[in-house]
């Protein structure tokens, strides 16, 4: 049996964030800045201003996601917190925008945005840990709703174009289709 735990992103977890993440910071070095800001703003950034700037963000507070372990060495993230702290994920052309504009703004409305698995850690069920995860965190931190834009299929579940997260993974927690703006890409929510 494999053990698993997870835990939120504190400053103390920063070197295992950088472990899980690789000198290419993840997901063509995005560094998880991709809902964080302005795709022109972000064009702007190399690498290290990219990790620069979530490294700032972590320390700042309150925690940005959870990061996962796998028999206590770093193998998972998700980027999981309120929707005004991914402000991108909320931009009305985007297929993850809130049903309702005012919950861009409510602390109570969560988004889980991005997930990052090591790749030797992919298609071992560490998605579904991690979202079960985010939604005690969720939950504990005093969020009502928790929400998630995956894809509805991906060619492989090793897939890296996975970092939105699975249909049938968020199905399996208890969430339910509540829009879809585009086709194969279903907003989903839970009730906390």
């Amino acid at each position: 049996m494999v053990v698993f735990t997870a835990y939120p992103l504190t400053p103390d977890r920063w070197e295992d964030f950088v472990t899980l993440f690789g000198p290419s910071g993840a997901c063509y070095g995005c560094w998880c800045t991709y809902f964080r800001m302005p795709a022109a703003d972000r064009k702007l950034l190399d690498g290290a201003a990219k990790k620069e700037f979530i490294r700032n963000r972590i320390e700042a507070g309150p925690p940005p996601g959870m990061l996962g372990y796998v028999e206590g060495q770093p193998a998972a993230w998700v980027q999981v917190g309120p929707r005004a702290d991914v402000p991108q994920w909320n931009s009305p052309r985007t297929v993850s925008r809130p049903l309702d504009p005012a919950d861009a703004e409510d602390p109570s409305v969560w988004a889980l945005s991005c997930f990052f698995i090591g790749s030797r850690h992919r298609g071992k069920g560490n998605s579904h840990r991690m979202v079960e995860a985010a939604i005690g965190f969720a939950r504990q931190s005093g969020a009502r709703l928790l929400e998630a834009c995956p894809m509805e299929q991906a060619k492989t579940s090793k897939s890296l174009g996975l970092y939105v997260g699975s249909m049938r993974v968020f199905e399996a927690a208890g969430f339910v289709e509540v829009a879809r703006r585009k086709d194969g890409r279903p907003l989903m929510r839970r009730e906390l």
